[in-house]
């Protein structure tokens, strides 16, 4: 694959990965407007993996407390704070793993990438996203998370299944709905990324690992490193605006983009 595919894939992965603005939607539309041929999943998984390292390295010390409680909790003890966000991520997860397991048997994934969809998406979630920052107060912190919580933001992160819904924004909209200060929906919502990306590369990862090559293989690493370093980027920029301003740029965008896809699909 030609180095400036590459990188473009890698790029836009990284920044819209986290921001609200859809990576899975994003990454659809550059084959479908530009004409480039679809990156394969080895370079999917490699992405992955990529973004998947910026989000733990960010939020290292929640990591390390997770991590730490997980072994705790798989011993049967939920006596620690650490414990208790491990089980919170995973009751979190259950329901975008289960839904997305029934949308895969069912054949429904590729009918759902489509340019209008696509467009519906952008353009509804970002509506929806306006609605609940502009309206919701900022009464909760993310170290009040609760299992209900847990489980509500989850069945909004299902959701996402649907290209152009954008993960975090739609996560973020859930946080947001229930009360959570901006920054700390945010954070709740990366969190929630790590096992989610783990779970979904794990899944690519058992499609590639009987077809990739040595080719393959270094087309994934320079994906894999200009991914990270955009994620990484792109992450340390919208958790420090969420501390000065709403999310009302992304709904902007989103809204200008969808109405242009809509556009496209439908003129």
């Amino acid at each position: 694959m030609a180095l400036y595919h590459l990188l473009l894939i890698a790029v836009i992965q990284g920044i819209t990965e986290f921001l609200p603005i859809s990576s899975s939607g994003h990454l659809i539309l550059l084959p479908n407007l530009t004409g480039l041929a679809d990156q394969g999943l080895v370079i999917d998984v490699a992405v992955h993996v990529g973004t998947l390292g910026a989000v733990i390295l960010y939020f290292w010390s929640d990591v390390a407390r997770a991590a730490g409680g997980l072994v705790r909790l798989l011993r049967g003890q939920i006596d620690t704070p650490g414990a208790f966000l491990a089980l919170c991520l995973i009751v979190a997860t259950i329901p975008v793993m289960a839904l997305g397991l029934a949308i895969k048997l069912a054949g429904f994934d590729e009918a759902m990438r489509s340019t209008a969809v696509i467009g519906w998406t952008m353009l509804i979630f970002g509506l929806v996203l306006y609605w609940f920052d502009a309206r919701s107060p900022q009464t909760r912190a993310a170290p009040a998370w609760t299992l209900k919580h847990a489980v509500i933001m989850g069945l909004w992160q299902a959701i996402a299944l649907i290209p152009g819904t954008s993960r975090s924004g739609i996560t973020i909209t859930g946080a947001r709905a229930l009360g959570y200060a901006r920054e700390d929906a945010a954070r709740l919502a990366m969190l929630m990324s790590i096992p989610t990306i783990l779970a979904s590369g794990v899944l690519l990862g058992a499609d590639v690992a009987v077809t990739a090559d040595m080719s393959a293989a270094r087309d994934g690493a320079i994906a894999a490193v200009f991914a990270f370093l955009s994620a990484l980027l792109a992450l340390a920029v919208m958790m420090r605006l969420t501390r000065t301003v709403s999310f009302l740029p992304y709904v902007i965008y989103r809204v200008i983009l969808g109405l242009v896809l809509l556009g496209i699909a439908y003129f």
